[in-house]
């Protein structure tokens, strides 16, 4: 029975994550972006659009920008949780955890990432009537150089170390912060959530560089948060990838 139970929790697990891209998919081509994210005749008229002019246009509506980031979170954010949950699995007999425990680290973690999804559709919007990004989410030259810039240096901070020290080591965090049962599984979600959203959040905002409907960013920005997380190699992949942003800002500025 716990072997089925796991089972189950694991498969629904990987459902979410499916779906959630599913999703995502079917939006892009209902607003006419290919996977790559370049947009089809219809997806540029709307691009073009004045968003003050667009009221009935969903994508100038919180709760659509909402319900998109939100599964856009979903898609990016579960898949980096694997370690997280396998790491809570290997304590579940040495530091009496639960099946319970288990399910509220998850939910705690996805509460976090659903609340930062509501910040920043407020931030899309507010970009969107500000005149600096699209219908598409998509924002200048100049918007898109700085934005990357500042992403990729934000890789070289105190806080994205601190950060991603709790994200790449979940056990030291599960040891020093640990509590039983549902609630306390809960509680530690909502820490590791807070502490992953300190380390991720500019490849979330990296979005608005070439248009938050591009499934090609979506897919290499969730692969680089995989690849940050992973015991071996995380520690280096975070300073390269600045220098990569950097860069990338920077000839985008100049070319």
């Amino acid at each position: 029975m716990p072997h089925m139970i796991r089972s189950s929790l694991w498969l629904s697990f990987f459902g979410v994550i499916l779906l959630a891209w599913w999703l995502l998919y079917t939006q892009a081509m209902q607003m006419g972006v290919d996977l790559i994210g370049r947009p089809g005749p219809m997806a540029q008229a709307m691009a073009a659009m004045d968003p003050r002019m667009a009221a009935d246009v969903p994508m100038t509506r919180f709760g659509t920008l909402f319900g998109m980031w939100a599964a856009m979170m979903a898609a990016m954010m579960l898949p980096t949780m694997v370690p997280t949950l396998t790491t809570y699995e290997r304590l579940m007999l040495s530091a009496d955890g639960t099946r319970a425990g288990w399910v509220g680290v998850l939910l705690g973690y996805f509460i976090v990432w659903v609340g930062f999804a509501a910040l920043i559709a407020g931030v899309q919007l507010s970009l969107l009537f500000g005149g600096v990004i699209n219908l598409l989410g998509a924002g200048p030259q100049w918007f898109g150089a700085a934005l990357l810039i500042v992403v990729g240096a934000f890789q070289f901070t105190r806080a994205k170390d601190v950060c991603h020290g709790v994200c790449h080591a979940p056990m030291t965090y599960f040891l020093g912060h640990w509590r039983t049962g549902f609630g306390g599984g809960l509680r530690m979600g909502f820490g590791l959530g807070a502490y992953c959203v300190g380390c991720c959040w500019g490849y979330m905002a990296l979005g608005f560089v070439g248009g938050v409907m591009s499934l090609l960013w979506m897919g290499l920005a969730t692969l680089l948060m995989i690849f940050e997380k992973l015991p071996d190699i995380g520690h280096h992949v975070i300073k390269p990838t600045g220098v990569a942003l950097i860069a990338a800002g920077l000839a985008w500025a100049i070319f």
